[in-house]
C-alpha cells in the first residue's frame, strides 16, 4: 500500500491515488463516522425520545400514523401515510406514482390543518407542494414476501423463517429519500444551524430510523388483528436484524461527480481518523476486540444472499482471506515471529494486508476504527463543507499545470483518442427522470450529454495549457479560453484539496458506476450490498442497529442473524 508522510511530521498517512481509486471506494463498509452511526450516537448520547402519538388505521393496516421525536432542544414528528395500491403499482422507480408508504419528517407541532395539507400533499411526492416545516419526504415499499410472512406467522403465533429474513433483510424499501430543500421543503442550509440535524443527511436517516421502528410495529399490529390472541411479536434479536431497504440505481453516480468537494471532505475526513488509527502503537488487549470484529465481519459475508456472481465471488475471495487473517493474527501482533518482527503500529498490519482483496482490506479499516471510538468520533462533525470552487487572481500557467501534473495524472495521461476510454455518455432521460448511460455513436442522446467526464475535461485543459507561455496569466488564458472557466476552477480546488478528485475516468467502457454507488451508500451507513446489476444494488440501512427503547452508542457493525434463528436456519440447511 502507498503512503506518504502527513504534512504535520512524517506520520503515515495513505496516498490519495490509493484512498481514491474507484476500486477501492467500491469496496468500502459502513464504519463509526459513517451517518447512520453519527445519529444512533447523538440520540443515544443525548436521549432522544421517540413516542408513537397518533395511530389511526384500520383492520387491514391503511391510514396514518404520527411518531414524535423529542431532542434536547425540539419537537418534531414522523407523520407516515399507509395507502393500498395495487400489486402492477408497487415500482421503485422514480416515475412510480404510488407508494404503499409515503412520510415526512415535520418540524414542530402537527395541527389538524398541517395534518390535512400533508394528507393531500406527502402521498403526492414529488407533484406536491409542502410546507418548509417539512424537513424530510419520502416513501416506500413493502418487501411483500417478507411482510406478508411475518405477518402470516406472528399471527398464528410462531416466529418467521430465518431465511426469508436472510434473503431479504427488511419489511420496506424506501424509493427515494428526499431533503435539503427539494421540492419546497426545508433547506440544509436553515438545518444546519440547528443543533440536532446539522450534519450531512442526518434528518433524513432519522426519518428513516423511525420509519424502521413502523416497519415493525406495523406488522404486529396487523398480526394482532389477524390472530387475535394467538398473535405475538417478533424475537428481539430478529427484530434488531431488520433494518430498512434501498434500492439504489445510477441516478446517485452523478451526485458524487457534481459535489466533489462533499466528497472530498467525507474521504478527507475519514482518511484523517483512519490514520490516527494506524499510527497508534499496537496494544494487546486489542487483539481480542479486533478478532470479534473481524469474525463478524466474516460471518456477515457468509450471510449475505445474492444473485450477483462478481459480488458473490468478491464476497468468498474476502471470507478466505478473513479466515487466513484471523489464523495469523496472534502471531502477527503479539507474539515474536522467526520471519516477521513484532508490528508497532496498525499500519503495519495494513501493509501486511495489502496482499489480500480490497474487500478484506476495507474490511479491516472498519474494524480497526471500531477500536477506537476517542480517535475516530471527533470526525463525524467534520463531514460538512463549503462547495464553492475557487480559482486565486494572479495565478499563471504554470501554477496550474504543476498540480494537474501532480494530482490529476489519471486524466491526462489517459488518452482519450482510444474509442474505450470515451466509450460511454451520460444523459437524462426524459422518459424515466433519471440519468442514463448511451453507447457512443451508436445510441441517440450524445448530443444531450451531462458533463460528468472530469477527467477528460482535465485532459483537454492540460493539453490547452501546454501550447501556451507557463508565465502566462491564467486569467487571460481563461479570456481566450472561456470553455476552460469550469474545469479550470475545479481542478486548482480539488487540487489543493487532501483527497481530491475520485480518480475515474466514468466514460471508459469498462468503468463501474457501482463503485460510485457503494462509496456514497457507505459514508451513509448502508450495510448488505447486493448489487442487482452493474448498475444498481440493493442495500439495507440499520440493519443490526438498536432498537429505539434501546438505544445505545456502542458497536453494531456487520449485522448478524440471531444466534437462535441461525441455528434453526443451518439446521434446515438454508445458510452455510
Amino acid at each position: 500500500m502507498d503512503a506518504r508522510p502527513s504534512t504535520c511530521g512524517g506520520t503515515y498517512m495513505r496516498d490519495p491515488v490509493t484512498v481514491m481509486a474507484p476500486e477501492r471506494l467500491g469496496a468500502m463498509h459502513q464504519n463509526r463516522i459513517s451517518f447512520v452511526r453519527s445519529l444512533i450516537r447523538k440520540m443515544a448520547q443525548q436521549k432522544w425520545q421517540v413516542t408513537k402519538h397518533d395511530w389511526q388505521l384500520s383492520a387491514e393496516g391503511f391510514g396514518h400514523v404520527i411518531y414524535k421525536l423529542t431532542t434536547l432542544n425540539h419537537i418534531y414528528h414522523l407523520v407516515i401515510f399507509c395507502d393500498e395500491i395495487a400489486d402492477e403499482d408497487r415500482n421503485d422507480r422514480v416515475i412510480a406514482e404510488k407508494w404503499d408508504v409515503t412520510f415526512a419528517l415535520v418540524y414542530g407541532d402537527v395541527d389538524v390543518d398541517l395534518l390535512s395539507r400533508l394528507r393531500t400533499n406527502v402521498p403526492l411526492q414529488e407533484a406536491g407542494r409542502n410546507p418548509n416545516k417539512v424537513l424530510v419526504l419520502a416513501r416506500a415499499n413493502k418487501s411483500v414476501r417478507v411482510f406478508e410472512h411475518l405477518v402470516s406467522h406472528l399471527a398464528k403465533g410462531q416466529q418467521p423463517n430465518a431465511k426469508e429474513l436472510a434473503e431479504v433483510g427488511y419489511i420496506l424499501r424506501t424509493t427515494a429519500v428526499y431533503g435539503n430543500g427539494k421540492f419546497g421543503i426545508a433547506d440544509f442550509g436553515w438545518l444546519e444551524t440547528t443543533e440536532d440535524f446539522n450534519q450531512s443527511f442526518s434528518a433524513q436517516m432519522c426519518a428513516v430510523y423511525i420509519l424502521r421502528e413502523f416497519s415493525l410495529d406495523w406488522v404486529h399490529y396487523l398480526a394482532q388483528q389477524q390472530g387475535g390472541d394467538k398473535a405475538v411479536n417478533l424475537d428481539l434479536g430478529l427484530q434488531r436484524y431488520l433494518g430498512i431497504g434501498n434500492a439504489t440505481g445510477l441516478g446517485m453516480a452523478p451526485y458524487l461527480i457534481n459535489h466533489p468537494c462533499v466528497v472530498d471532505q467525507w474521504l478527507s475526513s475519514r482518511e484523517s481518523a483512519l490514520t490516527a488509527v494506524l499510527n497508534a502503537a499496537v496494544e494487546v488487549h486489542k487483539l481480542a476486540p479486533l478478532q470479534h470484529l473481524l469474525q463478524k465481519g466474516l460471518c456477515h459475508l457468509e450471510q449475505i444472499i445474492t444473485i450477483n456472481e462478481h459480488q458473490d465471488d468478491l464476497n468468498n475471495t474476502a471470507i478466505t482471506e478473513l479466515h487466513d487473517l484471523l489464523s495469523n493474527l496472534d502471531s502477527l501482533l503479539i507474539q515474536s515471529h522467526s520471519l516477521l518482527p513484532q508490528m508497532k503500529t496498525w499500519s503495519e498490519l495494513i501493509d501486511y494486508a495489502s496482499k489480500y482483496s480490497l474487500e478484506t482490506q476495507e474490511i479491516l479499516l472498519s474494524c480497526l476504527m471500531e477500536l477506537y471510538p476517542a480517535l475516530v468520533d471527533n470526525y463525524e462533525t467534520k463531514m460538512n463543507c463549503d462547495e464553492s470552487l475557487n480559482l486565486p487572481s494572479g495565478k499563471r500557467i504554470e501554477d496550474l499545470l504543476a498540480v494537474l501534473q501532480s494530482r490529476y495524472r489519471w486524466a491526462i495521461e489517459t488518452d482519450f483518442k482510444q474509442p474505450e476510454n470515451n466509450y460511454w455518455f451520460w444523459y437524462r432521460s426524459q422518459d424515466k427522470e433519471e440519468p442514463r448511460l448511451g453507447v457512443r455513436g451508436e445510441e441517440p442522446g450524445e448530443d444531450r450529454e451531462l458533463p460528468l467526464d472530469i477527467g477528460r475535461q482535465a485532459n483537454r485543459l492540460y493539453h490547452a495549457l501546454l501550447i501556451c507561455k507557463p508565465n502566462m496569466q491564467l486569467a487571460e488564458f481563461l479570456v481566450l479560453h472561456p470553455q476552460y472557466r469550469a474545469i479550470s476552477r475545479r481542478v486548482w480546488t480539488l487540487g489543493n484539496k487532501q483527497m481530491g478528485e475520485i480518480q475515474m475516468n466514468v466514460l471508459h467502457q469498462k468503468s463501474l458506476p457501482m463503485h460510485l454507488l457503494r462509496c456514497k451508500l457507505a459514508v451513509l451507513g448502508a450495510t448488505k450490498f447486493d448489487p442487482r446489476s452493474e448498475r444498481w444494488v440493493r442495500v439495507t440501512f440499520f440493519q443490526g442497529a438498536p432498537l429505539l427503547n434501546e438505544l445505545h452508542d456502542g458497536e453494531w457493525l456487520f449485522p448478524l442473524l440471531p444466534s437462535n434463528a441461525l441455528n434453526q436456519a443451518v439446521l434446515e440447511g438454508e445458510v452455510s
